[in-house]
C-alpha cells in the first residue's frame, strides 16, 4: 500500500525526502540501504511463496473441514471431534508431531553450491518427519504433547457442525495435558527434562553437516546409492538412509531394520535387537535394542490399487505404527492418519528459513505444523515406505501379530508385505528390493524402479 500511495503522490514523497536530506546528509544512504533491504525481503518472501505454490501446492484454501459424524484417526489413536474434549487432544497430538519442510539459506551441501533444497528434497523431509516420529516414541514419555499447545486459545480446526456435544465421562478419558509423574523429580523438573529431550530431538535435524539426521547428512549418505544433492530420492532409498544415519548416530538402544523384497525376517530382527548382559557396548541392561521397522512397499503400479485402501488405514490404525512416507518426484507426503476416504498428511512442500539449532532455545515453532492436510486415497503414490516402533521384545511379538491381522484380515488376496521365521541369506553387497507377484502384474515400471537399491 506504501508504494502505491508513492506512486499516486510523487510531489509529496519528493518534497519530504528533500526536508529530511537538509537536517540530515545521512539520509540519502541510509534511505537507499533501507530500500535495498526492503527489496530483498520482498524478493525472498516472492521466492518462497512461489516454492511453496510450485513445489507443494500450498495456496490461500481455507481450513480443512473435519466431519464431526466421523472419528479421526492419528497414529493408532481415535478422535471424534463432536466432543470438545477429543478435539482439544487431537489439535495437541496433531501439533506436536514434528514437520520437516524445505529450508533455504543454510550451508551449502557438500559437492553443489546449493543452500536450499526447495523442489528435490521433500522425500528427505518426509523421511526425517519418520524418524523423528520414531525417536518421539523412542525417547518422550507415552502421550507427550508440545507444552506451546496447551496454550493456544484459537481452535485451529474446523468441524462441519459447530454445535459441539461435550461429554465429561469421553472427555476424562483423555487428557494429555494432564501434568504426568516422574520417577525423579518434580512434576517440574519431569517436564523440563521432556522439553530438553524435544529439543535435542529437533536439533539432530538441523541444516548444517553435524547434525546427525540433517539434510547435509542424509545426502552425504544418499552417495553410496548413486545419489547427490538435487536428485530425486526414493522411499526405499531414503528407507536405507535412515538405517544407515541410525547406526552412525550416538542413539542409544535403537536399531533400524529394513525390510527385504516385502519380508520381514524375524532371525534378523532378533540379531539386530538381542543383546546380551556381558555385551561392553551394552546400550540396553534389559538385553533388548528397540526397533524401527522400515518396510518398502509398491501398492499398485501407477496409482494405488483400490483393494489396498482399507490395509492402509488398518496399519495406521495400530499403535505401534510410525506413519507411511510416499509420493512421486517432487511430491513426497509424510501420511499420519485419515477420516473417512481422506488421508491426513504433513506436507514437506513449504519453503522456511534455515534454523541455527546450535543457538541456545533456538525457535521450535517452525518445526511444528498446525495446518491439517487431507487428500484422497486415490491420489496417494503407491510407492511408499511404512514405519513401525517397538520398544521391547515383547513389543515386538505384538507388532508381528497386530500387523499380520491388519494385513490378511480383508479382501486383498495377497499382504503387502509378510512376517518370516529365519534370515535372510541374501548377499550383503548388493539389495534388490523388488515387488512380488503378490501386487499382481506390472504394466508400468515406473513405481518398481523406485525399489532397486545398490
Amino acid at each position: 500500500m506504501a508504494t502505491v500511495s508513492r506512486g499516486m503522490e510523487p510531489t509529496d514523497d519528493l518534497a519530504s525526502f528533500e526536508i529530511v536530506n537538509l537536517l540530515d546528509p545521512s539520509a540519502d544512504i541510509d534511505g537507499h540501504v533501507q530500500e535495498s533491504r526492503d527489496k530483498a525481503k520482498l524478493k525472498t518472501q516472492l521466492i518462497s511463496a512461489w516454492n511453496n505454490v510450485r513445489y507443494g501446492g500450498w495456496s490461500l484454501k481455507g481450513k480443512p473441514r473435519l466431519s464431526k459424524s466421523s472419528p479421526v484417526c492419528l497414529l493408532g489413536q481415535s478422535y471424534q471431534l463432536s466432543y470438545s474434549g477429543e478435539r482439544e487432544s487431537f489439535r495437541r497430538a496433531f501439533s506436536s508431531l514434528l514437520w520437516m519442510t524445505y529450508r533455504r539459506g543454510f550451508p551449502p551441501l557438500d559437492g553443489s553450491a546449493l543452500t536450499s533444497d526447495a523442489g528435490w528434497g521433500c522425500m528427505l523431509r518426509s523421511a526425517q518427519m519418520l524418524l523423528a516420529q520414531g525417536l518421539m516414541l523412542h525417547m518422550m514419555p507415552a502421550g507427550w504433547t508440545w507444552p506451546a499447545t496447551h496454550h493456544q486459545t484459537k481452535d485451529d480446526l474446523e468441524v462441519l457442525d459447530t454445535r459441539l456435544l461435550d461429554d465429561p465421562l469421553r472427555e476424562s478419558r483423555r487428557d494429555s495435558g494432564k501434568p504426568r509423574r516422574c520417577s525423579l523429580g518434580t512434576t517440574i523438573d519431569c517436564e523440563t527434562q521432556e522439553e530438553q529431550t524435544h529439543r535435542r530431538i529437533v536439533s539432530w535435524f538441523g541444516d548444517l553437516s553435524s547434525a546427525p539426521f540433517g539434510l547435509h547428512r542424509l545426502v552425504e549418505l544418499g552417495r553410496a546409492s548413486g545419489k547427490r544433492a538435487g536428485d530425486w530420492y526414493g522411499p526405499a532409498i531414503a528407507a536405507h538412509i535412515l538405517q544407515k544415519a541410525v547406526a552412525a548416530s550416538e542413539v542409544s538402544n535403537l536399531e533400524v531394520y529394513v525390510a527385504q523384497d516385502c519380508t520381514v525376517y524375524i532371525g534378523d530382527v532378533i540379531n539386530l535387537c538381542g543383546t546380551s548382559y556381558t555385551d561392553l557396548s551394552a546400550r540396553c541392561r534389559s538385553g533388548w535394542k528397540s526397533l524401527v521397522l522400515l518396510v518398502p512397499v509398491c501398492l499398485g503400479s501407477e496409482v494405488l490399487n483400490p483393494a489396498y485402501t482399507r490395509c492402509v488405514t488398518r496399519l495406521l490404525e495400530l499403535q505401534c505404527c510410525m506413519g507411511i512416507i510416499g509420493g512421486k518426484p517432487k511430491h513426497s507426503l509424510f501420511f499420519v492418519g485419515f477420516q473417512d476416504d481422506q488421508l491426513i498428511y504433513l506436507d514437506p512442500h513449504y519453503c522456511q528459513t534455515t534454523v541455527d539449532v546450535q543457538q541456545d532455545n533456538f525457535p521450535l515453532e517452525s518445526f511444528h505444523c498446525k495446518t491439517v492436510r487431507k487428500m484422497p486415497f486415490n491420489r496417494m503414490d503407491p510407492s511408499c515406505t511404512v514405519g513401525f516402533y517397538a520398544a521391547s521384545r515383547g513389543d515386538f511379538q505384538t507388532l508381528c501379530s497386530d500387523v499380520t491381522k491388519a494385513l490378511t484380515s480383508s479382501e486383498e488376496k495377497y499382504p503387502i508385505f509378510t512376517f518370516v521365521e529365519g534370515h535372510n541369506n541374501a548377499s550383503d553387497s548388493v539389495t534388490h528390493i523388488k515387488t512380488r507377484d503378490r501386487l499382481g502384474p506390472i504394466k508400468n515400471k515406473s513405481c518398481l524402479d523406485e525399489f532397486v537399491l545398490l
